[in-house]
């Protein structure tokens, strides 16, 4: 006989930063881009005081999966209860509750539970789903632990900026142009060899041999998500040696004489290559300058490519 009762596991971590800040981080889920390394984006669709339905984009045993999350917040106790509202198989449910305890005023525990079922009980989508939960969950926490240690001491390594174009067309067609991107090495001059698989619609990989102004050549990785027209939000895992971290997002927002083409992007700087990469006397703000000019010199050529684009179709 088939037991369907759930299975429950948790993993626990102890991090030297104050509860109240371990909390604030999980509880505003822009941040899990950047805290976590298996998540991709995260949308709100609903959002009220103490409860939110949130849609999430992340990679679980190397695969790009995307569900629906509905969410308790209760910021005294600090406890924070999930329900996945529209699961991937092979789950069928899946929730849990992030507990963060202080241990003293700059140290605290958290401890994430998990209970979940999978479709029709099966036993290799059980042993998927256990070993998926306790990488991501093992992940998740290692990862929650180095970034509020590395936030409390030192805000100097992250950093945002975007570039914008007018484009004087569709935000359609310049949507198109960035969501095409296995076109890329035909329409842009920096890209050499691209490669992209999209598995399931609006959610893709993107594999990039991007040219440098020096002639040599970078591979880098994304996933990325697609959303309606709108916006194409995305997160690199094959970074270059100055980043320990690179989100963005590109956005289409009409205006009254064609659209704004907006390309942002999120970045940590990896401070221990600063040395090998710039040389003995570089330091942080050095190194924030040369990455930024680095993103921006691409994103600037791609936004101004995709004006073409759109200008072309008019």
């Amino acid at each position: 006989m088939t037991d369907s009762r759930p299975r429950e596991v948790e993993h626990e971590i102890t991090v030297s930063a104050p509860a109240a800040e371990v909390y604030r981080l999980i509880a505003e889920v822009e941040n899990w881009p950047r805290i976590f390394p298996p998540t991709i984006y995260v949308d709100h669709i609903e959002r009220s005081e103490g409860e939110e339905l949130i849609r999430i984009w992340a990679t679980a045993n190397g695969e790009a999966k995307n569900w629906t999350s509905r969410r308790f917040l209760d910021r005294e106790a600090m406890r924070i209860t999930f329900r996945q509202q529209v699961s991937t198989p092979p789950v069928a449910t899946m929730g849990g509750t992030w507990i963060i305890e202080p241990l003293s005023a700059t140290e605290s525990r958290i401890r994430l539970q998990h209970d979940y079922t999978a479709v029709d009980d099966d036993p290799a989508g059980l042993a998927w789903i256990e070993e998926a939960v306790d990488r991501n969950s093992r992940s998740e926490l290692a990862a929650l632990k180095t970034n509020v240690e590395l936030a409390t001491a030192s805000e100097e390594l992250t950093f945002a900026f975007e570039d914008t174009v007018e484009i004087a067309g569709s935000a359609k067609d310049a949507y198109d142009f960035i969501n095409e991107a296995g076109l890329w090495s035909e329409r842009l001059p920096h890209v050499a060899v691209v490669r992209l698989t999209e598995d399931s619609p609006g959610l893709q990989t993107l594999e990039m041999d991007t040219r440098a102004k020096d002639g040599s050549v970078h591979t880098t990785k994304s996933y990325r998500v697609c959303l309606n027209g709108e916006k194409i939000a995305y997160k690199q895992t094959t970074l270059p040696a100055l980043m320990n971290l690179h989100t963005g997002v590109w956005t289409f927002r009409e205006t009254g004489t064609g659209v704004a083409a907006t390309s942002q992007h999120t970045v940590v700087i990896r401070a221990e290559n600063i040395e090998k990469i710039l040389g003995p006397e570089a330091d942080v703000a050095q190194a924030r300058e040369y990455v930024k000019a680095a993103l921006s010199t691409n994103s600037r050529a791609t936004l101004g490519h995709a004006k073409d684009y759109a200008e072309a179709r008019r």
